[in-house]
């Protein structure tokens, strides 16, 4: 990239950060702060990213070492936004890696995509992103619904239903909702939305039906691993919260004392 570049390149992003944080402080949604955070982590790190994937695409071994840290990384962030259960962290890296090895596992032993490091890192990085996604969609309404719902919970325990029995129907109803964006996405995609890999393609010189027939293993590899990782999370969450009510998201010194049942 040349300085003029560079310099567009900066001048939109100012006027874009700009723009969101303008909104924010007027709606008062009071995340003005991690939209700026946000920023500056999402440029360093595609700065680093960028260098280490060559590096990665040159030495093919090191690419499960690189994925295998992209993995941490999302059952760490997802995690931490599920940090109200216990274990969050393990149920979502189970999630997440079940949803993303599911749909790579398929695409690569389909042959509908070499076997190589050039295509199998961005390919399982996009599905393990989607499965983060999912994720914590999935635990953040599970988590909100049984804590609301809290005596409907223990009234089925006090019926003899299991912990997990207990919370079935809302642990489907998040799952269900989590992955409601990316079938919207694979719905609309070329009459609303133009997905980034699709226009990646084109912008390199590959033709529209080359660049299709990736976007659309993507899409659907993105809905498989993102249903995958909810289903998971939902199950591996569902007995542990009926165990112990969640403590609400708007209790943020988390001072609202915590109820054991037994079942």
């Amino acid at each position: 990239m040349d300085a003029d570049g560079a310099v567009s390149l900066a001048a939109a992003l100012a006027v874009l950060v700009a723009v969101t944080v303008a909104v924010d402080a007027w709606a008062g949604l009071g995340q003005a702060r991690a939209v700026a955070t946000a920023t500056v982590r999402a440029l360093v790190q595609l700065l680093a990213v960028g260098a280490l994937i060559g590096v990665v695409f040159r030495t093919p071994a090191l690419a499960p070492l690189y994925l295998g840290v992209m993995l941490g990384v999302a059952a760490w962030t997802s995690g931490r936004r599920l940090r109200r259960a216990r274990r969050a962290v393990l149920a979502a890296a189970a999630a997440i890696a079940a949803g993303a090895s599911v749909s790579v596992t398929a695409i690569l032993a389909c042959r509908a995509l070499p076997l190589e490091a050039r295509t199998a890192v961005p390919l399982t990085a996009q599905l393990i992103g989607g499965a983060m996604t999912a994720t914590t969609l999935t635990g953040q309404r599970l988590l909100d619904d049984v804590a609301s719902a809290w005596d409907e919970v223990e009234g089925w325990l006090a019926l003899g239903a299991t912990p997990r029995q207990a919370v079935r129907e809302l642990a489907r109803r998040a799952a269900a909702r989590a992955v409601v964006p990316a079938l919207d996405q694979t719905r609309n995609v070329g009459l609303v939305v133009l997905p980034g890999a699709f226009v990646g393609l084109l912008l390199g010189g590959a033709t529209p039906l080359q660049a299709g027939r990736v976007q659309l293993l993507v899409l659907v590899g993105l809905l498989a691993a993102e249903t995958v990782a909810a289903v998971t999370v939902a199950g591996l969450l569902s007995r542990r919260l009926a165990e112990r009510r969640p403590v609400p998201a708007g209790d943020r010194e988390g001072r609202r004392p915590a109820r054991r049942v037994s079942p």
